[in-house]
């Protein structure tokens, strides 16, 4: 279990620059784990751990302030959306120059300055929907619940004598464990680009900023990796994304 001590950042966030970390209290982790498992954890719990994670990463990182033009400008853009789905959507900004968003599943967002410097308002507000997607469709929960079920098998694996349980030990047993884990966040990213889309076209916005903002974090990232790294990676390869987008808006009428 001590891989899930260190779990818990949402890890629905950007994969441009960096990915922002957050250790949860070790003692209050463990006894959320003895007293939980796959099958009982609830959205609530879910909901208490990210209340605590989110308040960590707040103290640790500069927040831009009510006067702030960054505060300012972000409270702008997502005036209309303070509540999503009857659940309050708790809004800022980190004075960072990471490329990077994420949403906790007590519907905090949160979006860094280096982020804002490279969007357009009608792509930050893509992006917006795409992280309020995470939040909607209770992704924290289900990630924990499958980082649960994962880790019980590997411990048991672990636990026994030969080669199995060396394999499970080694390097290679923690490379399948990544795969089986970004896996199912890739399916979590898609559902969330889906969310997104959806949130644009029905608020009246332009669904083809979805497509422009994951063609700006394709560019940053240097256009994606090679098979290897498409594989492990948590999010699905930014210039598929908007394509996937481009392809959709042409569905639906709203694109050439």
């Amino acid at each position: 279990m001590n891989r899930l001590r260190s779990l818990f950042l949402v890890a629905f966030a950007l994969p441009v620059v960096s990915v922002a970390q957050i250790r949860l209290d070790p003692g209050l982790m463990q006894a959320g784990l003895e007293a939980i498992s796959a099958s009982t954890l609830t959205n609530t719990q879910v909901v208490d751990y990210s209340k605590q994670a989110i308040r960590e990463m707040d103290a640790k990182n500069p927040i831009a302030p009510a006067s702030d033009p960054y505060a300012q400008r972000l409270a702008r853009i997502v005036a209309r959306h303070k509540t999503v789905s009857g659940l309050p959507i708790n809004y800022k900004v980190y004075k960072v120059p990471d490329v990077n968003a994420f949403a906790t599943a007590d519907g905090s967002v949160r979006v860094f300055k280096g982020l804002m410097d490279i969007m357009t308002d009608n792509e930050l507000l893509a992006i917006m929907g795409h992280e309020i997607g995470h939040v909607i469709n209770k992704d924290s929960r289900d990630a924990m619940k499958s980082a649960l079920r994962r880790s019980a098998v590997r411990n048991a694996v672990a636990s026994q004598s030969g080669s199995l349980g060396q394999l499970s030990r080694s390097q290679l047993g923690g490379l399948a464990d990544q795969m089986l884990g970004a896996s199912f966040s890739r399916k979590q990213e898609t559902e969330a680009d889906d969310y997104g889309y959806s949130f644009l076209k029905q608020n009246g916005y332009s669904v083809m900023a979805l497509a422009t903002s994951f063609e700006k974090l394709a560019k940053l990232s240097g256009g994606g990796g090679g098979k290897v790294t498409a594989i492990l990676s948590s999010h699905p390869d930014s210039q598929a994304r908007a394509k996937r987008v481009r392809d959709r808006a042409k569905r639906d009428g709203l694109a050439r």
